[in-house]
């Protein structure tokens, strides 16, 4: 497919478009709960340091659930969630789940979740679907694994990501998660992450700390 300017220009008008839907409709900056579809996300007060061994911390980016439903390939965020909670539960370890709002950046969200966690393994998950493993005596840059292409991960591949978390905070070495990759994924999505990210950037309040969440699907 031959990415021209016309076609970007289409996909950035497309996109403002459905922002502008969006921001027609109130939001509830200041509700402790938080309900979009079939997830509600209910704030529980700041994260602490974990002091079990078995768990793994999820991190949300700012908007996740909240100013954002649905990855930038229309993925429900409600189910990725369940599918990296299941993940994780499949291999017989817990789950903490908390909000970042102090960086829109993933590696931080992801090293802020390692750092809290009590097995110091940590998942953080960006709005429109990007993914980092990370564990907390890495330098923020660094990772155990980066899914950098949001557009080329499925709900298997979220599965797969809870299950070698989960994994590596059992002290073992798992195989990376298997992805996919498209030359053609980051032209044809460039425009649509660079506005999806200034959004969830909107949300960011610097310093704030992170904040425990409980997960209710119905």
């Amino acid at each position: 497919m031959e990415i021209n300017e016309k076609m970007i220009r289409q996909i950035i008008a497309d996109v403002l478009k459905d922002f502008q839907l969006e921001e027609g409709a109130p939001q509830a900056t200041k509700e402790v709960e938080i309900r979009e579809g079939n997830l509600t996300l209910k704030e529980k007060g700041v994260a602490g340091v974990g002091t079990k061994r078995d768990e793994v911390v999820i991190a949300l980016a700012p908007a996740f659930g909240k100013y954002q439903t649905k990855t930038i390939v229309n993925i429900p965020h409600d189910q990725v969630l369940r599918e990296v909670i299941a993940g994780i539960e499949e291999e017989g370890l817990d789950f903490r789940i908390i909000r970042v709002t102090k960086s829109s950046d993933v590696a931080f969200v992801a090293h802020e979740a390692a750092k809290l966690s009590g097995s110091g393994i940590g998942i953080g998950i960006q709005s429109k679907g990007t993914t980092v493993i990370h564990q907390k005596d890495l330098a923020p840059l660094s990772n155990l694994e980066l899914f950098p292409q949001a557009p080329l991960l499925d709900l298997e591949t979220y599965r797969a990501i809870g299950k070698n978390a989960a994994k590596y905070a059992k002290g073992e070495s798992p195989n990376p998660v298997p992805v996919r990759n498209d030359q053609m994924a980051r032209p044809k999505f460039q425009a649509k992450a660079a506005l999806l990210h200034i959004k969830e950037t909107e949300h960011v309040v610097p310093n704030a700390k992170s904040v425990e969440l409980e997960a209710i699907f119905s």
